[in-house]
């Protein structure tokens, strides 16, 4: 059986062990989108002790900490370890248009999701229209 060589498959591998080995917070890879009234975020933390999950807000500023602690295997002879250990950090913008003291965090399989609920004053409304009188017709508007 004759067997191929891939490099880009082997690109892939080293790749995947250089993040694995990088210091500082790892990668959290996130979903995010509006429905309704509210944004929801949801962020992959496989494996994560939901206590080691932090979620502050800090005026404009939403920062989700987690942590993964490595599993004690004493005696045991690695054949492969792929699965990061160490912390985990994002950060994001929240803008004007959202309510901080709202915001509600939940931890599910893996899963954390952030819903971050628009404020009132960013939700659409309709501005009601009233027939101008025929004295306000009349008057002129001087600058």
């Amino acid at each position: 059986m004759a067997m191929s060589f891939d490099p880009f498959s082997e690109l892939d591998r080293l790749a995947g062990d250089l993040r694995h080995f990088r210091p500082g917070p790892k990668f959290m890879p996130v979903d995010l989108y509006r429905h309704g009234d509210q944004y929801v975020l949801n962020a992959d933390l496989p494996g994560v002790d939901p206590g080691s999950v932090d979620v502050d807000v800090d005026g404009q500023l939403l920062t989700i900490r987690a942590e993964r602690t490595a599993a004690a295997h004493e005696g045991v002879k690695w054949l492969a370890q792929e699965r990061p250990n160490g912390s985990y950090l994002r950060q994001f913008s929240l803008g004007d248009g959202v309510d901080p003291d709202k915001i509600s965090a939940s931890y599910d399989n893996g899963v954390l999701s952030v819903t971050i609920p628009v404020s009132e004053r960013a939700k659409p409304r309709k501005v009601e229209v009233q027939a101008a009188h025929k004295a306000d017709e009349q008057k002129t508007i001087s600058v």
